[in-house]
Order: structure tokens, then C-alpha cells, then sequence
């Protein structure tokens, strides 16, 4: 299907895997707005597209109605949603403080609500909407000194099977897209702290976080943006989407 004349905003893609995904999405043809933390409101060129920017804190709920309002004075309805914005902090259960643990809560899992409530409504009275959740491989299994960032991916994987549910039959779809370790500033910090904290070259602890990916492998930000793309050209609904996606799955 072609994306021309649809709206598409996409929260945190101001880098990383959001950018990445702004960009494919405006070179299929979407109007795309980017509504983070990090930006102000403006038009700035990325590459070959311009995006309309809303600066807004996604987890509070006044800032995030007021970010929505503006990209739809700039860009009119939304039809496409991609909640990209996260963080992610690590720390031993006993040193998670309550502070870390509503921070990457409220920002993972409440932020997604708070964007999706915004626009869901609007999806249902056209009869077609798309959502796209990043979540990650962290929200389908566990790992030791992110019980946090765990529990938030976990919640946005079952927020997006509970939305599926209910918006069956109306033309709206939400998936959630599950990347591991992806080439990002996010994961060149990580990479930087294991190797501190083990003693570890960043070379070992690349192969490491590689290790503990499907197919073994770093995931690539176009991958993940390929992914998006399908969710928002297909039909299917309330699925996690793993990436980079394992062999058994492309067969």
C-alpha cells in the first residue's frame, strides 16, 4: 500500500531506531511527525525528508496532548503511531532504586498509554489505524540487573495484545516489534559500561550482547524500520515481531 497523504507520528525519533524509522516512513511517502523529549517544535530537514517536530515529556499527560495537538494542526489525522521512546538503566535488583524503576516505567510503558490513548479514538473513526509498539526481546524473556527495563518491555508487549483485542474488527492493528541489541548510541553505552565494569575489551562485550541475540547477531536500525513497515502494510494483529528475526521464522 502507499503511505502518501497519511500521517504517521513516531515518538523518540529524533535517533537511533526512531530516526531510522521516520526516515522510511517519510520515503514511502508518510507525513511524519517526531514528538521527543530532545527537540523543539520546528520543520528540519533529515536527509531528503522534512519532519515537523513537537517537543514533549511522554509521560506526562498534559505535554503529550499538547504534542499530538500540534502535529495534527501541522499534518492533520493521525493514522500511523510508532512509540519508539525509551531509556534503559541497569542495576542489580538490591540497587534498583525506586526512582530508577518509575523512571524507565513511566517512560517505556506509561508513555506508550499516554501516546496511544491520544490517537485511538481518531483510528477508530476512520475504520483504519496503525500502531507499532517497540518493546524488545528484554519484554519476552528475562535477564539478570534490568528487572526494570524487563518489566516495562513485558507491559508494552501486553498493552499492545490487550489494544489488539479490543480493536479487532474495526480496521486498527497494534503489533509490537521486539528488537535485541541493535546498533545504537543506546548500545555503544552499553557496550562502554560492560567493558568498564568486567574489564572486558568493547570487542568481548560486543560479542557477548551478539551471543545472547536470535541468529547471533546485532540487529541493524533498518531491519527494525523494515519491520514497522510491514506491521503498517499488513493486516496481522497482536503479534511480537523478534528481530533480528530467527531462521526458523523466515522458512
Amino acid at each position: 500500500m502507499t503511505l502518501a497523504g497519511k500521517h504517521a507520528v513516531v515518538t523518540g525519533g529524533a535517533r537511533g531506531i526512531g530516526h531510522a524509522i521516520a526516515l522510511r516512513l517519510a520515503h514511502e511517502g508518510a507525513r511524519v511527525s517526531i514528538v521527543s523529549r530532545t527537540v523543539g517544535t520546528l520543520r528540519q530537514a533529515q536527509g531528503d525528508a522534512a519532519f515537523f517536530r513537537a517537543a514533549a515529556d511522554l509521560t506526562e499527560r498534559a505535554e503529550v496532548h499538547r504534542a499530538f495537538a500540534a502535529c495534527r494542526e501541522e499534518n492533520g489525522a493521525i493514522g500511523i503511531l510508532v512509540n519508539n521512546s525509551g531509556i534503559a538503566e541497569s542495576a542489580p535488583l538490591a540497587r534498583t532504586s525506586d526512582a530508577m524503576w518509575d523512571r524507565i516505567i513511566a517512560t517505556n510503558l506509561t508513555g506508550t498509554f499516554l501516546c496511544t490513548r491520544e490517537v485511538v479514538e481518531e483510528m477508530r473513526a476512520a475504520g483504519w489505524g496503525r500502531i507499532v509498539n517497540i518493546a524488545s526481546t528484554a519484554g519476552m524473556g528475562g535477564a539478570a540487573y534490568i528487572s526494570a527495563y524487563c518489566a516495562s518491555k513485558h507491559g508494552v508487549v501486553g498493552f499492545t495484545r490487550a489494544i489488539a483485542a479490543e480493536l479487532t474488527g474495526t480496521g486498527v492493528t497494534a503489533n509490537a516489534i521486539c528488537p535485541g541489541y541493535t546498533e545504537t548510541e543506546m548500545m555503544a553505552r552499553a557496550v562502554a559500561n560492560i567493558a568498564s565494569k568486567t574489564g572486558r575489551s568493547e570487542a568481548v562485550a560486543r560479542e557477548l550482547m551478539a551471543q545472547g541475540n536470535p541468529e547471533g547477531r546485532i540487529a541493524t536500525v533498518d531491519e527494525v524500520a523494515a519491520a514497522v513497515l510491514d506491521c503498517i502494510n499488513g493486516t496481522q494483529t497482536g503479534e511480537d515481531i523478534v528481530i533480528p528475526a530467527p531462521a526458523s521464522a523466515l522458512t
